[in-house]
């Protein structure tokens, strides 16, 4: 068994949005990413086959979609898709996200 605190493990930063790799095996990646209010995970998508679970454990903000689409974010939101589909995050206060990305990329 594995525990981490995310409180404690990950801060915010001022420059950019702040990145912890909290597990990594052949079945699953856990990411915890800190945006400080304005800050954003830009839309993307990945090339592969799998899935990815955005979860928002602090703060507000938006989930972001292709061709400009938002659905709102806050504590508590789960948004779970495709990786193939486009997918990012605008921060509209201190936002902790957990993403869970099975199988890793």
């Amino acid at each position: 068994m594995k525990h981490v605190n995310l409180y404690e493990a990950n801060d915010f930063s001022e420059g950019s949005f702040k990145r912890l790799l909290v597990h990594d095996s052949p079945y699953m990646k856990v990411l915890n990413f800190n945006f400080k209010a304005g800050q954003e995970l830009p839309v993307h998508s990945h090339d592969i086959e799998g899935e990815v679970s955005l979860t928002v454990i602090e703060g507000e903000g938006e989930f972001l979609g292709k061709d400009g689409s938002t659905v709102p974010a806050r504590a508590g939101d789960v948004v779970i898709s495709q990786i193939a589909e486009p997918h990012g995050l605008r921060a509209r206060t201190d936002l902790r996200l957990l993403v869970i990305i099975a199988p890793p990329i």
